[in-house]
């Protein structure tokens, strides 16, 4: 029977009574032709119940589940619950820094300098500095590790690190190796127990080429001077020629070392920070300054290398030169000695600072040929000025020399006559470094060496250094000058007994009133052997002083007599 004809019965009552039965075979009689019957699907199939012995089966496995479940259970809460109770008193576990010892920083006599303090809150030793002032930037400070909200060392912050100076730039040494730790904490924050794991590594300790005692008398004599003549500042470092061994590096003002590693007093803080003299600025390294006469033995040594003029040729000095006016030709251009000399040579021009006489030999005039901007550019980078010492503190400035390249950088000008004359006494663009200075006059002590300064002491690793290759009478006849200035000319007053000192002083206008000046002296010492070179710079005093550089050379120089004798003969 077809499907349409049994619609018919059902719904038409042909031959099927309503209410009757319906024989299964006629309903799926034709189920084949149903369109996309799918046999694995229930069309076409009567359904089965499940077994019995399916639910038993089920009944049996989740009977045996509830019963392992409840005999551990029963082990946990009854038969050891005492004992798990304790342990789930809220205990923690954490690993924490075991805090290695930061290295000891001594002087070349094995003075401390940094060193290690008991910390009441245990963690890590406190970091505590010589008494002395004037080694703030040398040594520098440290910042303390720093914690989160719940007591833990931040990640990369569970070291002590260095600032600044030494503890800045041998900070890997310094810094050793931390170990590890678990600690085990109850819920009230108590230590339960803690157990080290590895064991934290010491650091280095670093044995600095200064002399502590050397360091902190100049620094008071600087100190003392600034107060006294209004400077705003000043720098002095005494540098072994022969190796570059500082023996004393020091810069007025400084900060306080103590504070800023306490970081606690935020107020002290910020009055350093503001100050107009500015503590944080290492003057001996960083601080960039007018140098004046002080450049003129290297102009000398460049004048003598390029055969522009006998040594021996006197030139006179009538207290000025003139030019042309290159806006006003009918006008003169005057360019001032700072006095009258009458007939000076090189030596004499060193000793006395003949400004007259350098202005000829550097720009040319009346004749005399000069060396030119170009050739004063080459001979003082010979000496190591407008380039990096190396030396192993970090913050170094670079410097500047002037040229015909830098002012069109800087001015959009063309390089004139007077800026070779203003150059030739280290004026105009000039920028030095104290330390720069120090580098440079070894050069002349040690006859032809530019070593590079360190405050290492027997450094292993000695910078490189390189040769100035000079004639050896050209260094004499330098050196000559310089003896003369500190016995009859512009620095006698580091004529002394006991001492004997070479020195050139350099007085460096500022500004376009030229109402202060910076004031320079630098040298070497003893004079027939030299062993140490100088070099000392006062910030910014009133140009009609005349207690300056030269005086606290003097003053230094008369104490190391007294109580570092060993290193003055």
């Amino acid at each position: 029977m077809t499907l349409k004809r049994l619609k018919k019965k059902l719904f038409m009552g042909d031959g099927i009574s309503m209410g009757g039965n319906i024989d299964p075979d006629e309903i799926f009689l034709d189920s084949s032709n149903l369109p996309q019957f799918d046999i694995d699907q229930f069309e076409g199939r009567l359904e089965k119940p499940i077994s019995r012995s399916t639910f038993t089966l089920l009944g049996i496995v989740c009977l045996c589940v509830g019963l392992l479940f409840g005999g551990r259970l029963y082990v946990l809460q009854v038969r050891a619950g005492d004992a798990y109770a304790l342990r789930s008193e809220s205990n923690h576990l954490r690993h924490s820094a075991v805090f290695a010892e930061r290295g000891i920083i001594y002087d070349r006599n094995k003075v401390e300098l940094a060193w290690n303090d008991l910390n009441p809150d245990g963690e890590f030793s406190l970091r505590k500095y010589v008494p002395h002032s004037g080694f703030a930037h040398l040594v520098g400070y440290v910042k303390y590790p720093s914690k989160d909200k719940m007591g833990i060392y931040k990640e990369n912050e569970d070291i002590v690190i260095g600032k600044d100076g030494v503890e800045h730039y041998f900070n890997d040494a310094l810094t050793g190796k931390n170990g590890l730790k678990i600690i085990e904490t109850d819920a009230h924050g108590e230590v339960a127990s803690e157990s080290t794991l590895i064991p934290p590594k010491g650091g280095d300790n670093v044995t600095l080429s200064v002399d502590v005692r050397v360091q902190a008398k100049l620094y008071e004599i600087i100190k003392q001077t600034v107060a006294d003549r209004g400077f705003t500042g000043g720098s002095g470092v005494l540098m072994d020629v022969h190796n570059g061994e500082i023996l004393a590096i020091t810069s007025f003002p400084e900060y306080d070392q103590n504070i800023m590693t306490d970081a606690s007093d935020s107020k002290a803080i910020s009055s350093m920070l503001t100050q107009k003299n500015n503590p944080f600025l290492d003057r001996a390294i960083s601080g960039l300054y007018i140098p004046g006469s002080i450049v003129k033995p290297y102009i000398a040594m460049g004048v003598l290398n390029e055969g522009i003029i006998s040594p021996e040729k006197k030139i006179h000095s009538i207290g000025f030169i003139s030019i042309p006016n290159p806006y006003d030709k009918t006008k003169k251009t005057i360019f001032k000695d700072w006095k009258i000399h009458g007939w000076v040579d090189m030596r004499d021009a060193i000793s006395v600072s003949s400004d007259e006489y350098f202005y000829t030999v550097g720009g040319g005039y009346a004749g005399q040929k000069g060396i030119g901007i170009l050739n004063i550019e080459k001979y003082m980078r010979m000496f190591g000025f407008g380039e990096h010492t190396g030396i192993d503190i970090a913050g170094e400035a670079k410097g500047n020399i002037p040229s015909p390249e830098w002012k069109k950088t800087v001015f959009k000008e063309d390089w004139r006559l007077g800026d070779t004359y203003n150059s030739s006494i280290g004026q105009y663009g000039f920028q030095v470094t104290p330390v720069q200075e120090a580098r440079a006059v070894s050069v002349l002590a040690n006859g032809g060496t530019l070593v590079a300064p360190t405050v290492i002491f027997n450094n292993p690793k000695p910078q490189k250094t390189s040769l100035v290759t000079f004639p050896k009478e050209y260094y004499q006849i330098v050196r000559e000058g310089m003896r003369m200035a500190a016995t009859t000319g512009t620095a006698k007053s580091l004529s002394m007994p006991g001492i004997t000192v070479g020195a050139k002083t350099g007085t460096a206008e500022l500004g376009i009133t030229k109402a202060f000046v910076n004031s320079w002296v630098t040298g070497f010492f003893p004079y027939e052997n030299p062993r140490f070179a100088f070099a000392v710079l006062m910030e910014r005093g009133d140009r009609h002083n005349m207690v300056g550089a030269s005086s606290i050379m003097r003053q230094l120089l008369e104490w190391m007599y007294e109580n570092t004798p060993e290193l003055v003969k």
